[in-house]
């Protein structure tokens, strides 16, 4: 999919999303990114309950590790919108 993009990018670089059928509308991209945080999250509750054995501390660093991932995802994504090399 990455690959079909790039070539269309090239082949019309005004190509609108809605008129694209390969794009996703936003709303798809919110919720898939919010579905690929809760299972991500579930992961890190899993390993740290089998680490350490307690499920209130796994459930503890799960929520934890969930915000702090998004914020840190936030600032990564508003790093790499300055950074103008492979545009």
């Amino acid at each position: 999919m990455i690959a079909d993009q790039l070539i269309l990018n090239k082949k019309s670089a005004k190509t609108d999303y809605k008129a694209d059928k390969t794009s996703e509308k936003p709303m798809r991209s919110i919720v898939k990114s919010i579905s690929w945080r809760i299972i991500g999250t579930l992961d890190t509750i899993l390993i740290s309950w089998v680490v350490t054995g307690q499920v209130k501390l796994a459930l503890s660093i799960g929520v934890v590790e969930l915000f702090t991932k998004m914020l840190l995802y936030f600032f990564h994504e508003r790093i790499w919108n300055k950074i103008n090399w492979g545009k």
